[in-house]
């Protein structure tokens, strides 16, 4: 039975007006705009599910926040490299702990893509009285934030799992921010991106907040938990493993530093202490 409730999302009672269906064609058909919400690893596969129900026309907007190991592209490249360049995609990213948004809390949230008309349609759509949406047409920037922000998180839920305080916890959404921007230049992002809602709005959120997967995840494994135990208890996806690898090929890739990247993806990937 349907209770229109999620066990994730306590409080929040989803409108009747929903249509629920697993069936592709009925999703897709006659629809201005296609969300795609799934966990990263999975946009691809998805986006390739639905190739050949999308048109032109529709506009394909994603929510996922990564970077595909392998390939080192954002969740709009995947998209675009299997739907083709002349597709509309957009990023919705920020600040948005589900569990606010779901019960109405305020939120400001960031429409991102290189075509400021589509992105501006898009914040038109999902603007309301509860949820405020800006433009952004540096749409690599915008999603590169939501990518790295989650191993900071990872890393400032680890201080806190060891007990370290909020001054360690403040230094390292500090130093972690400047490695977003470091990395971010270095690869033609603009500036202004990191220290928007997307950048020091989503790494403040996801590295302090109860809500934060990445955080709760970074707090088990502080704790003495391993990598696999602390994700079987949080019971849910943590982006921020599943950017890690792509994270360290484009330090690489780009000859810069980033030295907390560098210790998260030591203790969860080598088993270093």
């Amino acid at each position: 039975k349907n209770t229109l409730e999620h066990p994730n999302l306590k409080g929040c009672k989803l409108s009747e007006k929903i249509i629920f269906t697993n069936d592709p064609v009925e999703a897709t058909k006659e629809m201005e705009i296609i969300v795609i919400a799934v966990p990263s690893p999975f946009v691809r596969e998805t986006t390739k599910s639905f190739k050949s129900l999308l048109s032109k026309e529709q506009i394909i907007v994603t929510v996922a926040k990564g970077i595909e190991e392998g390939t080192n592209l954002t969740m709009s490249e995947i998209i675009q490299s299997e739907l083709g360049n002349d597709y509309k995609v957009v990023a919705l990213s920020g600040p948005t702990h589900a569990e606010e948004v779901s019960i109405g809390q305020p939120t400001l949230i960031v429409s991102a893509c290189e075509d400021e008309e589509v992105a501006k349609k898009v914040q038109k759509i999902f603007y309301n009285e509860v949820l405020r949406v800006y433009t952004n047409t540096d749409i690599k920037g915008v999603e590169l934030c939501g990518a790295l922000k989650n191993i900071i998180a990872l890393a400032a839920g680890m201080s806190d799992g060891l007990g370290y305080g909020d001054n360690a916890k403040a230094a390292i959404v500090t130093r972690g921010l400047n490695e977003m921007v470091t990395l971010g230049t270095a690869m033609g992002c603009n500036l202004k991106t990191f220290y928007g809602l997307a950048g020091i709005g989503d790494i403040v959120v996801t590295a302090t907040s109860t809500h934060s997967r990445n955080h709760n995840c970074g707090n088990l494994i502080g704790q003495g938990k391993s990598l696999d135990e602390a994700k079987k208890e949080g019971g849910m996806v943590v982006e921020g493993v599943n950017a890690l690898k792509a994270a360290k090929e484009l330090e690489q890739k780009y000859n810069v530093e980033l030295p907390i990247v560098d210790v998260v993806y030591d203790i969860l990937m080598n088993g270093k202490p």
